[in-house]
């Protein structure tokens, strides 16, 4: 199996520490809003890359933190501590709600990690910083990392050449800079915080965004990790001082695999509120899609690629769904079977596309050929692609039909009612109302009538 590691900037064959087990940590939400698109086609690369690691052969042990201490929690509620509690709570159940929906695989609960419960460890590990000479607290009363101490800062990003602002420093969690400066690693309170603080040795304040993700991890995956994963946008700064801190204190490699996703795009530029681009699985849903069609849309482009968001992409993707569902439908065995196998070939095809470096639309390629060949039985292709999804997760082992949308049912009805009042003129402008919306409807005995989805 081969993978792109960021930090080499180059694809890989990827070697676990120790044999068939994977230490996999992924960069979880920080929950004061609902998650994006955006947001969401990260949890799926994260997923494909699981499922990968599964198919091969490996035991995955997947950690994900929730960051629920952060800048914009705080902000949002005001310093409220019950507020606090309350939104952080309310925007993590919807985060796991939509991961349902989309049929990620979640890590297991005791993998599932919260800032709010590590922040004893989180000042033990920032106080042996300091103790090596790697954290200084300032006269703001926080705790910073000293960057100039740390010779390797810059090497995830390719900041390595950038000049160091030295003695100046960033308190915000989230920052772009041209040149690197001290960060925070413990912020004292500040009456804008209110109620939300911790009264620790480091004195009255909160942990810093970083520090959260190097003290969860390393606690759950030890000091150095096979893989850790995230959007582009969490490699500076993000990542880079995610592995400062950690080396600095471990005097090990943090992690031996980085592995990022690129920005979705929407109508080729990026997401924004203010341009009304800013969508989220609601969005989706409310417009008649099935999360599973935001799923498939998301597979047919590579991690590394910008995905390209449209509403006209995703109903193409919709359509091309629900004709796997109906062929899935059509091969499904009836009754006694012979027994179906997998067609051992195409199986090998697939987990050679998934294997370089997740080559999803390679891997969707595969699905297509099966479904042409003729040489495959219908009873092994069902059985080959059911094999297939076990990496895609479009939950084709539980389809049973194709559900008809309300309002095609109703304009069917409608065109039933115009032929038994023999209104031909009416039934023949609904029938051509049906077929606008993509579906044929078939005339049958006893005045019934037969719908199904056109093919993509």
């Amino acid at each position: 199996m081969k993978l792109f590691n960021t930090l080499s900037r180059k694809i890989e064959e990827f070697k676990p520490i120790n044999d068939l087990k994977v230490g996999m940590y992924t960069c979880g939400p920080t929950v004061y809003d609902t998650a994006h698109i955006g947001n969401l086609r990260k949890y799926i690369c994260d997923d494909l890359l699981y499922r990968t690691l599964k198919f091969n052969g490996f035991e995955v042990k997947r950690v994900m933190n929730i960051t629920d201490i952060d800048d914009k929690t705080i902000k949002k509620s005001g310093g409220d501590q019950q507020k606090f509690d309350q939104l952080t709570k309310e925007y993590e159940k919807s985060f796991f709600v939509d991961l349902d929906k989309l049929n990620i695989i979640k890590p297991s609960t005791e993998n599932i990690t919260r800032a709010t419960e590590y922040v004893e460890k989180i000042v033990d590990f920032i106080e042996d910083l300091i103790k090596k000479g790697f954290a200084y607290k300032a006269t703001d009363g926080s705790t910073y990392f000293s960057l100039s101490k740390f010779k390797d800062y810059g090497k995830l990003s390719g900041l390595e050449n950038r000049e160091i602002k030295v003695g100046a420093r960033v308190d915000q969690d989230d920052y772009d800079k041209e040149n690197p400066s001290d960060f925070a690693l413990w912020k004292a309170w500040h009456e804008d915080d209110g109620e939300i603080f911790w009264e620790t040795s480091l004195g009255k304040g909160r942990p810093g965004w970083h520090i959260e993700c190097s003290a969860m991890s390393m606690d759950k995956l030890g000091e150095t990790i096979d893989i850790h994963t995230g959007g582009v946008d969490n490699i500076f700064p993000h990542h880079e001082n995610e592995i400062a801190q950690s080396e600095a204190r471990s005097g090990k490699k943090f992690v031996n695999f980085w592995i990022h996703n690129e920005h979705l795009m929407v109508d080729g530029k990026k997401m924004a509120k203010s341009a009304g681009s800013f969508y989220t699985l609601k969005d989706i849903e409310e417009k008649g899609f099935s999360p599973l069609d935001f799923r498939y849309l998301a597979i047919g482009a590579h991690y590394r690629s910008k995905l390209n968001f449209t509403w006209e992409g995703l109903e193409s993707a919709k359509n091309t769904r629900e004709r796997i569902v109906r062929l899935m439908l059509e091969f499904k065995p009836q009754g006694d079977s012979s027994g179906p196998q997998n067609d051992k070939s195409a199986i090998e095809r697939f987990k050679n596309r998934i294997s370089d470096d997740l080559d999803m639309p390679g891997a969707l390629a595969v699905v297509w050929d099966v479904v042409r060949d003729e040489q495959i039985s219908k009873s092994d292709k069902w059985a080959t692609i059911l094999e297939f999804d076990k990496v895609l997760g479009l939950g084709l082992d539980e389809i049973t039909e194709v559900k008809i949308p309300e309002n095609i049912l109703e304009l069917a009805r409608e065109r039933k009612e115009a032929r038994e009042n023999k209104d031909y003129a009416k039934s023949d402008q609904l029938r051509k109302e049906i077929e606008k919306l993509g579906w044929s409807i078939e005339d049958v005995a006893n005045n019934d009538y037969k719908l199904e989805k056109k093919n993509a």
